[in-house]
């Protein structure tokens, strides 16, 4: 890793061979013999930026991460000696950038609303200045990752200007807190006689992960506000989700409704090859969005990367890495992260697409035999970290799944499932009931329980894992007879098994689903969480007991503590807790009551 070079955001001159072949975003070059694999190029009169894939004798490989039409044989191709690194610092969040991150606005500015092939503009403003607040003083010991101070970069976030990986050695000089660029020398460490200058910016190589001190234990749950996640499926910070579904089945909403609320520090969202209204719905809305936590503009915390399917298909390959090496960057500075990725299935195809025009060995689906390998790469990047600077940092990696004609049994989502511990499967059956989010509680899962029980007992309740594990053993039973309803009737069911499907009836319409509109249901914090599971489990286990008294079913239906049960999604607020305890008390007294008249 120490001999890599970032790459230079102008273009270079240095020509490394000429254009043989083109094959739509594939070029073939030749007469090659100063160039390294993964190498950031610039392709033809145009100097179109592209990538070295495969290096052969004297004959490169170069995938182009814009339009080729009118490119031609002979034309040069000029190597920049680096790889495709970004710029990254200060002014990163906010933005909107395209897949191998150009800031659109900038480039809007430069080509007007088509952009131009060739153009190019650096990811951060090099002109703006920062107020920089140093927060060590010369002379001190400095490693890769060490806080060297702070920029205060939006309302909602204060930038950590860290050490470049592997540059270690004493702290020579550093600036005085003021107003400079990204492009400054705001402080010089000698390493090994030598002075090494750091900037506010700094580079790294998307295609590789940024070195930590080591992993930790995954234990703390990424609360999302959404009922069916937080409690059923729930996720933990530095972990891998899977979200597949069909076409409508509300993949995007649901990384919506993350993004929007979940506890993370920074949201990275990759509109990775969806629809071009899509992402406009996107890139209007979030700006206008509000900070739950902060009433502020949710943008000052979030950095979009859109890259449409009508934009060229090898910069919808490189958008994933861009995504996920942001997400690092601000990891390495003690924050925890979630990526959303929409979707990985388009990215997968993208692939496909170019392994095609590179005549590679197609596997199954005309997919790569390197896509299972590929998936891994991108979801061993998640992970609850120490970072080199000591302090802790998490990247969630959240990844959409669109399987063709909602098959789960397709490569692409038969891969993930083997590297993600956590799969939240979109049902169309519900969504077409209106039923959101349309997490299946039958075909979903979670790995993470375990690592996040003794979490949910300390902050919601001592009986969460409990509570939880009879919602879903009831939601299992419910199942097996309804199975038996569809052939007998509901008649043929003892009151018992009947009240087992009234009460699992109760908790999707009560619990599960969940109203964006409501400013009392669309966020629900765990602790109103914990006490709708809890009346919800009480109301069973008294109702059981109940009916083996003699209670009859109807009776229990026509309670009208009943009534609040089902609305109280709507009726109390997440401060409105204590609302909970009286209707707790009113249950209890209303069960009493049924019990004496059938006892």
């Amino acid at each position: 890793m120490n001999n890599l070079k970032p790459a230079s955001s102008e273009k270079q001159q240095r020509i490394i061979g000429s254009i043989y072949r083109v094959n739509g975003p594939v070029i073939e070059a030749t007469g090659v013999s100063d160039a390294m694999m993964l190498e950031l190029v610039a392709v033809g009169n145009s100097q179109l930026t592209g990538e070295v894939v495969k290096l052969e004798g004297n004959k490169a490989i170069i995938q182009v991460y814009e339009d080729t039409t009118g490119v031609k044989p002979g034309e040069p191709v000029h190597g920049s000696g680096a790889l495709l690194s970004p710029e990254l610092g200060p002014g990163l969040v906010g933005t909107i950038y395209d897949g191998i991150l150009r800031p659109l606005s900038a480039l809007l500015n430069k080509s007007g609303d088509f952009l131009d092939r060739g153009v190019t503009a650096p990811p951060i403003d090099e002109e703006k200045q920062w107020l920089f607040e140093p927060t060590v003083s010369t002379g001190a010991a400095v490693h890769g990752g060490m806080i060297l101070g702070t920029v205060k970069e939006t309302e909602l976030f204060n930038h950590r200007i860290i050490v470049p990986p592997f540059v270690r050695g004493t702290l020579e000089s550093i600036v005085p807190e003021g107003q400079y660029t990204v492009k400054d020398t705001i402080a010089e460490v000698k390493s090994d006689d030598a002075l090494v200058p750091i900037r506010m910016a700094q580079k790294w190589p998307i295609r590789q992960a940024r070195p930590v001190k080591g992993r930790s234990p995954l234990h703390t749950p990424l609360i999302t506000g959404q009922r069916v996640i937080d409690t059923l499926f729930p996720v933990a910070k530095g972990g891998t989700v899977a979200i597949p579904g069909g076409f409508g089945t509300g993949k995007t909403m649901t990384q919506h409704a993350v993004a929007k609320w979940c506890d993370a520090d920074i949201i990275v969202y990759i509109g990775c090859g969806e629809r071009g209204n899509e992402m406009t719905d996107v890139l209007s809305d979030f700006p206008k969005l509000i900070d739950p936590r902060t009433g502020k503009s949710l943008m000052g915390r979030t950095i979009l990367i859109a890259n449409t399917s009508n934009m060229p298909v090898s910069a919808r390959e490189a958008s994933i890495y861009t995504g996920v090496t942001l997400a690092e960057y601000f990891r390495d500075q003690g924050y925890h992260v979630a990526v959303m990725a929409d979707s990985t299935s388009r990215w997968a195809e993208a692939l496909r697409e170019l392994s095609g025009r590179m005549e590679e060995m197609p596997a199954e689906e005309g997919f790569p035999a390197y896509l299972p390998t590929r998936i891994a790469e991108f979801y061993e990047r998640a992970g609850y970290m120490e970072t080199l600077s000591g302090k802790i940092g998490s990247v969630t990696l959240i990844g959409a799944v669109s399987p063709p004609g909602g098959d789960f049994s397709e490569p692409v989502t038969q891969h993930t499932k083997r590297f993600v511990r956590c799969f939240w499967s979109l049902d169309r059956q519900l969504a077409n009931a209106r039923h959101y989010p349309a997490i299946s509680w039958i075909e979903s899962y979670s790995e993470y329980l375990s690592d996040i029980a003794s979490w949910w007992e300390q902050n919601a309740g001592t009986a969460w894992s409990e509570y939880r594990s009879t919602i879903m053993d009831l939601l299992q039973k419910e199942v097996r007879l309804n199975q038996v309803v569809k052939l007998v009737g509901p008649d043929a069911l003892p009151d018992s098994q009947r009240f087992i499907i009234d009460v699992c009836t109760l908790f999707k319409n009560a619990f599960l689903q969940q109203n964006a509109f409501d400013e009392n249901d669309r966020y629900s914090t765990i602790q109103k969480q914990y006490k709708m599971l809890e009346l919800i489990v009480y109301y069973f286990r008294r109702g059981q007991k109940a009916i083996k008294n003699g209670v009859t079913l109807v009776k229990l239906r026509q309670m009208k503590v009943y009534q609040d049960l089902v609305k109280m999604k709507f009726s109390i607020s997440n401060e409105n807790l204590s609302e909970f305890d009286k209707i707790m008390t009113r249950l209890g007294r209303s069960f009493d009551q049924l019990e004496a008249i059938f006892g």
